[in-house]
Order: structure tokens, then sequence, then C-alpha cells
């Protein structure tokens, strides 16, 4: 890959708690390039959600560089709204407005933040809905749908921003397993439309299918990456290995 190809270049990433005794990131360095779909695979507590956290800033980084589009978005001074309307970030849980319907959930940013066109903007939030299979449940609130639903009116939301990256935590964690397949169908859909996209995930299933780069997490370091390929079917640390008989 050359350089014009790399979207997110992140340096020596360190984020430290306790006064430096808890290590949640312990100097990682990565590239992330301009149609990847990176999944992020480790144990509980390898770091794995304070780094995508770290990406658009919702972690303060101890250490470290995080160049988006060849700005230092960590020691740089950088209008943080503007450049956060390019990542899309997809949480645990939906994060909707109760008291305000699908529509209204996906059209608020938009009007708010980007000052889009009230009518421009709902009607390409109902056209975001068809694609996910909620084009009926536009007038719906929040409470009238499924775990699944509300996951991927999350999706829509960040999408409505027109992010150049979706970042995706755990999105599935939270749901029913049989909600599950739902919300990753529109995660591939993403990924085959060419989104930049990282996904900390414990589907290894999604991570295998999906994924292009697989990066495998544990104790605030980036102990092995690769293709699918290699990562599970050729791993080459202990710690990868002794992970992977315990999920697979």
């Amino acid at each position: 890959m050359t350089t014009d190809n790399v979207m997110i270049s992140v340096k020596g990433l360190k984020k430290h708690y306790n006064y430096g005794v808890v290590k949640a990131l312990d100097g990682v360095d990565i590239d992330i390039n301009k149609g990847d779909v990176m999944v992020v695979i480790g144990p509980s507590g390898s770091g794995k959600s304070t780094f995508l956290r770290s990406l658009n800033l919702l972690e303060e980084p101890t250490e470290g560089s995080i160049f988006f589009q060849g700005k230092d978005i960590v020691n740089d001074k950088i209008d943080m709204d503007k450049f956060r309307q390019k990542m899309g970030m997809v949480f645990q849980h939906f994060n909707l407005f109760p008291h305000k319907t699908v529509l209204e959930n996906l059209t608020l940013a938009p009007q708010v933040v980007k000052k889009a066109n009230k009518a421009e903007i709902e009607k390409k939030a109902l056209e975001l809905l068809d694609r996910v299979g909620l084009a009926d449940r536009a007038n719906a609130y929040p409470v009238q749908l499924s775990g699944g639903q509300k996951q991927r009116v999350a999706i829509v939301r960040a999408l409505c921003m027109e992010p150049e990256v979706m970042l995706f935590d755990e999105p599935t964690s939270a749901l029913d397993p049989e909600m599950v397949g739902e919300v990753l169908e529109v995660m591939k859909e993403l990924a085959h439309n060419g989104m930049t996209m990282v996904c900390v995930t414990h589907e290894m299933g999604f991570a295998r299918e999906v994924g292009n780069r697989v990066v495998f997490m544990a104790d605030g370091k980036l102990i092995e990456q690769g293709t699918p390929d290699q990562i599970f079917d050729h791993p080459q640390s202990p710690r990868l290995k002794d992970f992977l008989g315990k999920v697979l």
C-alpha cells in the first residue's frame, strides 16, 4: 500500500490510567487504509475498545499520534466537531432519543451540525432505511423496535452524516442471538460497497468472512495482524493460538 491509501496512521499510541499503573494501550502502531475492513479481536480488557474510541478522541491518548488524512488529531489544533463528522461511530447500546421517531433521530444531527436541508436529509434517511429493511418504521418510536432494529437505525444515523470511516464498538454484543445476523448483514453490505470500517467484535465468523485485515490485541498491545486466513488458520504467536483455542 502506498501512503496515498493510508486514511488513518496510528503511531506509538498509549493510554494509561492511575498514573501509569493501568496500561490500556501500550504503544500501538498501525495504518488503516482507505477501503479497509479492519476487525479487531482479543480477550476482554485487551484494549480493543480503548483503541477504537481513541481514533475519534472519545478517549484522549496519554502519548502518541493519530494522523487522519495527514493531520495529527492528537497534537494539532483541529475542529473536533468537524473532524467527528468524518468518523461515524456505532456503540454497543443504541443511544436513540426515546421521545423522537426513527426519522427524527436520523435527521437531527445533519440538520443541527451540518445545517442540512430538512427535505433533502429526510429523503436520504428514508433511502438508507429502505436499504436496511426498515422503510416501514420511519415514524415508529424506539420503544416500538427490537434490539436489532434499533442497532440498524443507529447505523443509519451514523451514515446520514456521510462519514468517511465507520467505527463499530461491539455492535452486536447487546443483542439477542437471533438479532445479531440482521445487523451483521447491514455491515457486510457497507463493506462490499467500499466503506472504510474498523470493527471491534466477538463475532469470529464476521471477522473471517468480511474483514480484509484482522488485528489481535492483548494486554494493550497489538500482538498480531494479517488476513483472516493468516490469523485464523496460521496464527503465529502463542497468545493468539491460546485465544483462538478458547473462542473457536
